[in-house]
C-alpha cells in the first residue's frame, strides 16, 4: 500500500521507521511470546520500557538532575487542571499568558480552582502573534508563569522563551516539544501530550522539578497528585503501556537521527519552504500569524476565498497530501509539520501550492 503525506495536526504522523518496529514485534515482544499489548504494566520487560523512555526524553532534552519525567493519562486537558490543584495553595495565585486556544482553555479551568489573572492576551487580534515583554505584566508573587508555547490553531510559537527572574514557568509544549533544543531549567514544569512530536495519543509526558513534589495538597485526586506517580514511577495504576512503549521507539528514533540540533534544523528547512511559498505568492496565500510569531510545526494560512480553499483540501487530497484543512473554529488552511512529516512531503506540498496557485489565479 502505497503512504501518503499526512499533515494531520494531532494525532499526527509518526516517523515510518518506528511504524515497521512496532510492526515487526507486535506478535512477540522481545522473545516474551506475547505482545506489548497483552504485557502486564509489572512485566520486567514493560518497566524497562518506562525507565528507558524516560532516561531518553531526559537525555534529548538535557533535563537537569533535579526533574522527573512521568507519564499520565488524560492529555494536556487534564494538566490544565492537575497544574493548578497541585501547584497553587489556597493563598497563592498564578498568572496565565493567553496566545490561543488551548491557552485560554488553561486559564479558564485553573479559575475553577484557583486564583489565577490573565496578565497579557492576544485574542484581539485573533491570536496572531505572541505578546511582547513589555506587554506582560507579572503580578506581584505569583506561583507561576502559564504559557502554551506553540498554538495549533493559530500557527504561533514562542521563538524564545520569557524571563520573569525567580518566577517559575509551566508550559504547555504539546505540540513543539522535542522539535528543538530548549533550556529546561526555565521551567518547573513542562507537560505535553504526545500525539504531535512524541508518538501516539494516550500519554501525557510531564517534566517537573523535584521540589514542587514535596507540598503537594493531600486533599486532591490522587490520580491527578505528582508526588504520587513520581513516587510510584508512573505506575501507581495501569499506564497506557503501548503508547509509552511508542513514545520510547520515537525517542531512540530522534537520537538515531542526530538527536535534536538534526531535528531542529531539518524542522527549519521544513517551515522554510512553505513560508516561502506564502510570501512569494502576491498576496495569494495569506499567512496568519505575524512573521515574528511564526510557528515551525503549524503552517496556518487563507486563499482569496472560502471557495478556493475547500478546492485547494479536495485536490490536495485526491494528490496524497490529507490534514491541510483549518480548524473548525478559524477555517483556512493549516498545514501540520512536525517531526515525522519528512522533509518531501514539504516539498511536495509547496510544488502543489504553487501549481494551484497557477491554475486559479
Amino acid at each position: 500500500m502505497e503512504r501518503i503525506y499526512n499533515f494531520n495536526p494531532g494525532p499526527a504522523a509518526l516517523p515510518l521507521a518506528v511504524l515497521e518496529e512496532v510492526q515487526s514485534e507486535l506478535l512477540n515482544f522481545k522473545g516474551s511470546g506475547i505482545s506489548i499489548l497483552e504485557s502486564s504494566h509489572r512485566a520486567k520487560e514493560y518497566e524497562a520500557v518506562n525507565s528507558e523512555a524516560e532516561a531518553l526524553i531526559k537525555e534529548l532534552l538535557a533535563v537537569p538532575e533535579n526533574y522527573r519525567v512521568l507519564f499520565l493519562q488524560g492529555g494536556a486537558n487534564t494538566q490544565f487542571a492537575a497544574v493548578p490543584l497541585n501547584l497553587i495553595a489556597p493563598e497563592k495565585h498564578a498568572d496565565y499568558i493567553l496566545t490561543g486556544t488551548w491557552a485560554q482553555k488553561a486559564y479558564d479551568e485553573a479559575k475553577k480552582f484557583a486564583a489565577v489573572n490573565a496578565i497579557a492576551s492576544t485574542k484581539e487580534e485573533n491570536f496572531s502573534r505572541i505578546p511582547a515583554m513589555d506587554e506582560i505584566k507579572v503580578t506581584e508573587n505569583p506561583v507561576y508563569v502559564h504559557l502554551c508555547s506553540n498554538n495549533t490553531i493559530f500557527g504561533t510559537q514562542w521563538q524564545t522563551y520569557p524571563d520573569f527572574g525567580n518566577i517559575p514557568i509551566v508550559a504547555d509544549m504539546s505540540s513543539d516539544i522535542m522539535s528543538r533544543s530548549i533550556d529546561v531549567s526555565k521551567f518547573s514544569l513542562i507537560y505535553a501530550g504526545a500525539q504531535k512530536n512524541l508518538g501516539p495519543a494516550g500519554v501525557t509526558a510531564v517534566i517537573i522539578r523535584n521540589d514542587l513534589l514535596e507540598n503537594i495538597p493531600a486533599n486532591i485526586p490522587t490520580m491527578l497528585r505528582y508526588d504520587i506517580h513520581a513516587k510510584n514511577n508512573s505506575l501507581y495504576n495501569t499506564p497506557p503501556c503501548f503508547a509509552v512503549y511508542m513514545v520510547n521507539l520515537v525517542c531512540k528514533w530522534i537520537k538515531n537521527n542526530g538527536s535534536l540540533a538534526a531535528v531542529e534544523k531539518i524542522n527549519d528547512e521544513k517551515a522554510a519552504l512553505i513560508y516561502n511559498t506564502i510570501d512569494n505568492s502576491g498576496g495569494f496565500y495569506k499567512g496568519h500569524a505575524v512573521k515574528d510569531s511564526r510557528s515551525k510545526m503549524n503552517i496556518t494560512f487563507r486563499l482569496p476565498d472560502e471557495d478556493l480553499e475547500k478546492a485547494f483540501v479536495a485536490e490536495a487530497t485526491k494528490q496524497g497530501m490529507i490534514g491541510l484543512k483549518g480548524h473548525r473554529s478559524v477555517g483556512g488552511i493549516r498545514a501540520s509539520i512536525y517531526n515525522a512529516t519528512p522533509l518531501e512531503a514539504c516539498k511536495t506540498l509547496s510544488e502543489f501550492m504553487k501549481v494551484f496557485q497557477d491554475k486559479n489565479c
